[in-house]
């Protein structure tokens, strides 16, 4: 049996402005050219340049916009081209907002991939044409970082499911060695051991007694190597600390990542400043980068079009057709112009608030003036939402005397001292970084040795902290850091 119910709710939903306002705020300066081209392109009422004296039409337009509307609507019924959620402005990505479309992807330089490289490469050996297919079934295989994981016997069960070929371990292994020949050499190893033996193998002179004494390190003792233990090593292959320490550097210059970055594919991404910052006789001066602040203005064209509408004929109904489709793309053009001006205006606001907060950083640039900040700090003082902060701090940088910082760089947590103060976990990590630099690098200092230097300094930080922040600053542990 159906029954009807009758029910209250609230609902909160973005409206247009805010949706173009969010995704114009999170857009880097070098993505915002590309951004302003797309909405000239597809609106026509909107233009680039100084905004003109205004003329009659377009007095009629901005003081009178309202009044005309009103008038309007007696005519032409808003609805028939305004969605009720979203307005007639067909925005990028127009729709419910989604979050995810804030992880915009940076330019990208184009070359040929990883993959095609070792394809062009396996065509110059003479193979038949099943042969083949089983030397692209394993390039295929082949990860970013240039290593073949995949088991070969998955492999041969892929070739027999995927291309109706049947061959065995000793097959597949042979062509294997074959690919293993190609550049870059150590391209298609299943570990890293069989990765540095092939490159010390393909080095000018083979016969050189280092060369052979690494590959001696890395056939009989890579498990220690790898842990360091370089006694050890000297003891099993009966080197001298001279002959030990050769060696290590010579596999330590080694790639242990043939393959490179994504596929070959190296991601470039050009940093922009959107802030420059100048220090006039000791008053700091922010100014936006031009790209942020572009001149953008409704066509004097299309106002007019919309002004003559109430001088006409009210009920030809290509004339309404017409202006509905003018007002549309005005309402677009003045939406995009605001949103623009609301962004540089937040811009300011936020990174202002972030100067005086570390104003005694910037006076010098000295990081351990950096004073503790979490985005909510920031939110208060300008009264936003920390949304609002994190999407400004996450895409944008600042030009200062000293150098291109990121905003997100300013942000960190505090860490309490002996005297009651919070200091920048920022400051902490410098510390640590100098006392890592300094230090005897055949002795290298443990996490314990570093926390009583840190506590020594007044700093109240426990180990599994001190551990955190080494891992941030990839610095290894101290077995791994010792050096002969």
């Amino acid at each position: 049996m159906q029954k009807l119910n009758l029910s209250q709710s609230l609902s909160q939903k973005l409206s247009p402005q805010q949706i173009q306002f969010i995704k114009l705020l999170q857009v880097p300066t070098a993505e915002l050219d590309t951004r302003i081209e797309e909405e000239l392109e597809i609106n026509p009422a909107l233009e680039e340049g100084k905004t003109e004296e205004k003329d009659s039409a377009e007095d009629d337009f901005d003081d009178n916009y309202e009044e005309e509307s009103i008038k309007e609507e007696r005519d032409v019924n808003i609805d028939d081209y305004l969605d009720d959620e979203y307005g007639g402005y067909k925005m990028q990505g127009d729709g419910n907002y989604n979050a995810d479309e804030e992880d915009r992807e940076m330019p990208i330089s184009s070359q040929s991939s990883l993959h095609e490289q070792l394809v062009s490469q396996l065509s110059f050996l003479r193979l038949d044409e099943r042969e083949k297919i089983i030397g692209e079934q394993l390039i295929g295989s082949i990860e970013n970082d240039g290593y073949i994981r995949r088991d070969l016997e998955a492999i041969i069960n892929d070739l027999a499911f995927s291309q109706n070929i049947e061959t065995d371990i000793d097959e597949l292994e042979e062509i294997l060695r074959k690919i293993q020949n190609f550049d870059p050499a150590g391209i298609a190893s299943r570990n890293l051991q069989e990765c540095l033996t092939i490159q010390l193998e393909r080095k000018e002179h083979p016969d050189d007694p280092t060369v052979m004494n690494a590959l001696r390190i890395m056939h009989d003792c890579f498990d220690e190597f790898t842990k360091k233990h370089y006694s050890k090593i000297q003891k099993r292959c009966d080197l001298t600390d001279e002959e030990t320490k050769d060696a290590v550097n010579l596999i330590t210059k080694l790639n242990p990542k043939p393959g490179g970055v994504a596929d070959g594919l190296v991601r470039t991404q050009y940093i922009i400043p959107d802030f420059m910052l100048t220090n006039v006789g000791g008053k700091f001066e922010i100014s936006l980068n031009s790209k942020n602040a572009p001149e953008l203005r409704i066509s004097r064209s299309y106002s007019e079009m919309f002004d003559a509408y109430d001088k006409s004929d009210k009920k030809d109904k290509k004339l309404k057709e017409t202006v509905t489709f003018v007002k549309q793309k005005l309402d677009a053009a003045k939406w995009f112009i605001d949103a623009i001006k609301q962004r540089q205006n937040t811009l300011l606001r936020t990174m202002e608030a972030i100067l005086q907060y570390q104003k005694e950083f910037f006076i010098d640039g000295d990081e351990t003036n950096l004073r503790p900040m979490i985005l909510k700090d920031i939110a208060e003082r300008i009264d936003m939402d920390i949304s609002t902060v994190s999407r400004v701090a996450n895409s944008k940088a600042i030009q200062t005397e000293f150098g291109v910082y990121p905003l997100k760089y300013f942000f960190s947590e505090g860490i309490a001292t002996d005297s009651g103060e919070d200091v920048s976990n920022r400051e902490v990590k410098f510390v640590l970084q100098g006392m890592v630099d300094a230090e005897d690098k055949k002795k290298p200092l443990s996490d314990d040795k570093l926390v009583k230097m840190l506590n020594a300094k007044g700093y109240n930080i426990a180990r599994r902290t001190v551990a955190k922040y080494r891992e941030q600053l990839q610095i290894p542990v101290a077995r791994l850091r010792k050096e002969l």
